[in-house]
């Protein structure tokens, strides 16, 4: 088939190198504009446009998929299909009925579950066992359509957001490529998504990222996990802002009993007070600072009896 591929960041680079690399012509790429990122706040192209230039292959780059310009360039390509991973905009109606075969997303939940922005982070924040990975037809109601097939992928113990993403964007872009094949083949007939069952997953912005320290040891370690690598979890020493890498509950028996926000550092290890038992920090980040081990950290502020993280 001929394709139109929709993506941005580097969790959808995968799928497109798939593409790429399968029987199917990816005929142009549609992506977000360049934006500034980094450190340095440059100017630069998406992930997605950098592998689509690099291949020689025409890049789109529209302000809204709704642009006049961007549909009719999109209805002069004919695309059969247009595969979707992270676009990060909204399809509107007149971009949905030009390719003849639609637009088939691949979302990292296990629909219906987790429809929306952050899957990957709120199956880690609630503790899911198993999460995984869909393709289904892109409807106007947020990622409702019907389901053209699925994977599993075991959540790990200690998996970030981060590290569970990039084994579903390996694994699913394979689950993209069958998928579009049994498409093209008229063999994949997409199966309703039960109402009953739907849970939903918003964007996890910086707020929602604070730790709160009055919760359970298990809560603290989901919530940090799942905000690895952005948007990245914090708390706060001395008024300022501290970004918490992934944490580890401690239950030995020869650790102090702390109250929550209580921090007891010793040349080995530095441990923070949670309801239940404490937790031992890794990676911590104070504000305009790089990232540091925890142990460096506290060797530099030596934390007081009376020192608490936490507002």
């Amino acid at each position: 088939m001929k394709l139109v591929f929709a993506g941005t960041p580097q969790v959808a680079v995968a799928s497109l190198r798939a593409l790429l690399d399968s029987d199917h012509e990816v005929a142009a790429v549609v992506t977000r504009p360049d934006a500034r990122s980094g450190r340095g706040r440059k100017v630069s192209a998406s992930p997605v446009a950098e592998l689509a230039e690099s291949e020689g292959i025409e890049v789109l780059k529209p302000a809204k998929a709704s642009d006049p310009e961007f549909l009719e360039r999109l209805t002069e390509i004919a695309p059969d299909c247009c595969p979707v991973v992270a676009y990060g905009a909204l399809l509107p109606r007149e971009a949905l009925d030009i390719p003849r075969h639609g637009w088939v997303n691949l979302h990292f939940s296990l629909l219906p579950a987790w429809r929306g922005a952050a899957p990957v982070q709120h199956a880690i924040m609630h503790g899911d066992d198993v999460t995984g990975a869909s393709t289904f037809r892109i409807v106007e109601k947020l990622d409702a359509g019907p389901v053209f097939g699925t994977l599993t992928e075991t959540v790990r113990p200690t998996d970030t957001s981060g590290e569970l993403l990039d084994r579903l964007s390996v694994s699913g872009a394979e689950l993209l490529v069958r998928t579009l094949d049994g498409i093209a083949s008229g063999q994949l007939t997409p199966v309703p998504q039960p109402e009953a069952e739907v849970s939903y997953a918003a964007k996890i912005d910086s707020e929602d990222a604070e730790v709160d320290l009055t919760a359970p040891a298990m809560r603290v370690d989901r919530l940090v996990r799942a905000c690895t690598p952005a948007p990245g979890a914090w708390t706060t020493f001395r008024g300022a802002r501290l970004k918490l890498g992934p944490v580890t509950p401690v239950t030995d028996a020869d650790t102090p009993a702390l109250e929550p926000g209580q921090v007891h550092a010793d040349k080995k290890r530095v441990l923070v007070g949670t309801s239940t038992h404490p937790v031992r920090l890794g990676e911590v980040q104070p504000q305009g600072k790089r990232a540091m081990a925890a142990v460096d950290w506290a060797r530099g502020v030596r934390p007081a009896e009376d020192d608490r993280m936490g507002r």
